[in-house]
C-alpha cells in the first residue's frame, strides 16, 4: 500500500499499485466502494495485466483518509486525486473509473489535463439526479440532511443496499459518504456530459447491455465517445461480468483504439 498527502490539512489518500509498462493505468471506485476491492481481478487480468496500476481510494473511502472537514465535491476529489498522481509521479495516465469514480475522472481530465491521456468509462454518473427518499446508493443518501444520515439515516441505507455494496460502504467515513452521494447527485456546472463531450482524449463508456439505454447515446458518439454495451451484467461490470469487461477494457485501451 502507498500513501500521498493530497491536502494541505495533512489528509492522505492511498492505493495499491502494481508493477509494469507505462504509461500508468489508473483504477477509480464508485460511491461508497474501494479500487482495490473491485478492480484488483482486472487489474491483473491476462488481458489487461503489465502495466503500471494504481487502485486508488477516493478520501472518505476504503483505505484512504476520512477528514470531516472535506467538502467531498467532485471537483474536490479530482484535485485530491490530482494531488495523488502528482506524487506518485504520473501523467499522461489511462483512467478506468466506474460510476462516481468516472464523474471523477472526467472532472480530472478537465482541470489537471496533463495527468490524463484515455478515459475508460465504466457505467459512469454523467448528469445530475433529483434525491430519491427511500432508495438505495447516491440519490437515497442525498434525499437526508447530513443531521438526519448521521443520526440514523445510514442505517436505513446499509439495509437498503444489502450486504455485497454495504461490505465496502460500512468503511466509508459518513461524512465523506454523505457529501459524496450529494455532491454526485448535484453533479457539476457545466455538467460532466458536456464537460466529457467536450474532451479532446479518447474516451469510451462501458454500460450494460440489458440495462437502460444511456440517454444521449448518439449526441456522445457524435462528439467522438464510444459507446460499449457489455453483455450479462449490471453496474458492476467488472464484477458481474470480468471476461466481458477484460475484453471490452482491452478492446478500448489498446494503442489503435
Amino acid at each position: 500500500m502507498r500513501t500521498a498527502t493530497v491536502t494541505p490539512e495533512g489528509d492522505q489518500m492511498r492505493w495499491v499499485e502494481f508493477e509494469g509498462q507505462e504509461a500508468a493505468r489508473v483504477y477509480v471506485h464508485g460511491l461508497g466502494a474501494s479500487a482495490p476491492a473491485y478492480f484488483a481481478a482486472s487489474a491483473v487480468h491476462p488481458l489487461l495485466a503489465g502495466r503500471r496500476s494504481l487502485l486508488v481510494d477516493l478520501l472518505g473511502h476504503g483505505l484512504s483518509d476520512r477528514p470531516t472537514g472535506f467538502d467531498y465535491t467532485l471537483e474536490s476529489h479530482a484535485d485530491a486525486l490530482a494531488a495523488l498522481l502528482t506524487a506518485a509521479g504520473v501523467s499522461g495516465a489511462e483512467l478506468v473509473a466506474h460510476s462516481m469514480g468516472g464523474s471523477v475522472a472526467v472532472v480530472l481530465a478537465d482541470r489537471h489535463p496533463h495527468l490524463v491521456s484515455r478515459l475508460l468509462l465504466v457505467d459512469a454518473n454523467l448528469d445530475p439526479v433529483p434525491p430519491r427518499p427511500g432508495h438505495g446508493g447516491g440519490s437515497g443518501i442525498a434525499a437526508y440532511t447530513e443531521e438526519e444520515f448521521l443520526a440514523g439515516g445510514w442505517a436505513e441505507v446499509a439495509d437498503r443496499v444489502g450486504p455485497h455494496w454495504w461490505s465496502t460502504m460500512r468503511l466509508a467515513g459518513r461524512e465523506g459518504l454523505y457529501r459524496s452521494a450529494v455532491h454526485l447527485a448535484r453533479n457539476t456546472s457545466p455538467t460532466v456530459r458536456e464537460v466529457l463531450s467536450g474532451l479532446s482524449v479518447p474516451r469510451t463508456f462501458l454500460l450494460p447491455a440489458s440495462g437502460t439505454p444511456l440517454p444521449g447515446a448518439e449526441a456522445l458518439a457524435a462528439a467522438g465517445v464510444s459507446v460499449v454495451a457489455v453483455p450479462d451484467c449490471g453496474h458492476n461490470i467488472m464484477l458481474d461480468n470480468p471476461e466481458g469487461f477484460a475484453r471490452a477494457a482491452a478492446a478500448a485501451l489498446a494503442p489503435e483504439a
